[in-house]
């Protein structure tokens, strides 16, 4: 057990133009800055040990963009050992797209859009909503070059300001994420599925409205930094036509102005495929338009609720909840340590594809021949989504000829009585309750999206009800690499808290 040295750092990723914004079907441009986004960095090293946790307000974590972070690091640092960076995304969908140059990264959606061109004239390719170019419009290229450099020098600015620290532990409640896909007497699910229908059973899972927290301290016992692990992605304002840190720009701000401008936020997303900002039983409607082709309530009921979760007085709402039980946590906090085990380990863990049939390839291809020759003038977002599974069981079908095996890049560490556990998956909110269940650590910070984009992992049951989030097209893994992830990650959190 060794004294512990931490170091914050802080960057913007904001753009001084305009940009492409992830994680819809539809193509939006920024059209202004609503909150900052950055990348806030966390190094704690006890001089045998290293772990640099950068959490960023991006949607996903492209490999290509782990290993542009890493090569840089290395040309900036001779101290850092670029194995031990983790780098994770909060999923907020509006902020950077940048360009995947791997085939393991998520980037569907363009890959989709080839696809159904080469079934259909060439004169009705696909054409999108907007698009933008021009001297004020960074495009995917850049976005790739400029968030690489300003990660890199992220992880770097913490390691450099790392001082003698101590640490507290901290537990909050907040009603925050909840099951978004619902269940239907037929045995069929949906995503964002409506509720106010005679035909609707049940919603797929539960909730976690647990915060793992810690609270990080100079030797004056001043606070200089938090960690928070909600079980929600950063998608209240996913739609709209701004950049945004979503809610975690609004705890940012509750926090700084009760501890400081000075004060460090380090916002961690849990598993949390399956979970969403919003209440599919007192649905609140949007309060402008959305174009999200899988979102339809056609018998809309006012009710009594939580503000629209569209929009950003519902962002507000999310982050005073986060903010308000983090103060209170702190307000209880009575022990801080400066010693600690810590321990790190990054792993390679090979997972099973999620492969498709013969069966299922050949009548997706008939689908989708069959819509291409229906076109009418050129293919546009809505066709895109309507052939979102057929396209990705032709995708997986050439893809799985080449691999049987996924390997994912994971990360555990260990900080005192404190796990965490990484994995770069939109993981369903049940394999982190079995791996927290089942983990030995008196605490336990699980971060999906981190080193990584692996697309959906769903579960058997999901799998059966299907839809988006469940679909072969919506990740690289199903079920039974699920349950490897799960076995893994206990086993070697385990493992270090039996030493």
């Amino acid at each position: 057990m060794n004294k512990i040295n931490v170091g914050w750092s802080e960057v913007s990723i904001t753009p001084d133009k305009k940009i492409s914004l992830a994680g819809q079907f539809a193509e939006r441009i920024s059209e202004y800055v609503e909150t900052p986004i950055t990348v806030t960095a966390l190094a704690i090293e006890d001089g045998e040990e290293q772990l640099i946790i950068c959490s960023c307000d991006l949607i996903s974590i492209g490999e290509n963009l782990v290993a542009g972070v890493r090569e840089l690091v290395k040309r900036m640092s001779d101290e850092i050992d670029t194995d031990k960076i983790i780098i994770s995304a909060i999923h907020t969908h509006t902020s950077h797209t940048y360009s995947r140059d791997s085939a393991k990264s998520d980037s569907r959606n363009a890959k989709f859009r080839t696809m159904l061109d080469a079934f259909v004239p060439p004169e009705k390719q696909y054409k999108p909503k907007v698009s933008a170019k021009g001297d004020d419009f960074m495009n995917a290229d850049e976005s790739l070059e400029y968030l690489t450099e300003r990660i890199a020098r992220a992880a770097v600015g913490a390691w450099d300001n790392r001082r003698s620290a101590r640490y507290a532990q901290g537990f909050g409640r907040a009603a925050v994420g909840m099951c978004r896909r619902a269940c239907y007497t037929d045995g069929s699910a949906k995503m964002w599925g409506d509720t106010n229908l005679a035909s609707f059973t049940e919603l797929e899972g539960g909730n976690d409205s647990g915060i793992e927290m810690l609270f990080f301290y100079d030797e004056n016992e001043k606070l200089t930094g938090i960690a928070a692990n909600v079980a929600c992605p950063a998608q209240v304002l996913e739609h709209r036509l701004f950049i945004s840190s979503d809610y975690w720009g609004k705890v940012k701000q509750i926090l700084r102005e009760k501890y400081g401008d000075e004060l460090f936020v380090l916002g961690l997303c849990s598993a949390a495929g399956d979970q969403c900002p919003r209440d599919l039983i007192r649905w609140v409607n949007p309060e402008t338009p959305i174009d999200d082709p899988n979102i339809e309530r056609n018998d809309y009921i006012e009710r009594d609720a939580d503000p629209s979760m569209f929009d950003i007085k519902g962002s507000r709402v999310v982050g005073r909840r986060i903010a308000n039980e983090i103060i209170m946590a702190l307000e209880d906090v009575e022990k801080t340590f400066d010693k600690a085990v810590l321990k790190h380990e990054k792993l390679t863990v090979d997972l099973s594809f999620r492969h498709v049939t013969p069966k299922e390839y050949e009548e997706a291809v008939e689908m989708i021949k069959k819509y291409a020759a229906g076109v009418e003038g050129h293919i546009n977002f809505n066709d895109t989504a309507k052939m979102y599974v057929h396209m990705g069981t032709v995708m997986r079908w050439e893809e799985q000829h080449k691999q049987s095996i996924y390997p994912v890049e994971v990360h555990i560490a260990r900080l005192g009585n404190v796990a965490i556990a990484t994995n770069p998956f939109e993981l369903f909110l049940d394999y982190g309750n079995r791996i927290r269940a089942r983990s030995r650590a008196r605490q336990t910070f699980l971060i999906q999206l981190a080193c990584g984009a692996g697309g959906y992992l769903p579960t058997k049951k999901a799998e059966k009800g299907s839809h988006y989030s469940a679909y072969v097209s919506s990740g690289n893994v199903g079920h039974e690499g699920g349950e490897q992830l799960v076995r893994k990650t206990v086993e070697e959190i385990n493992k270090m808290f039996s030493e």
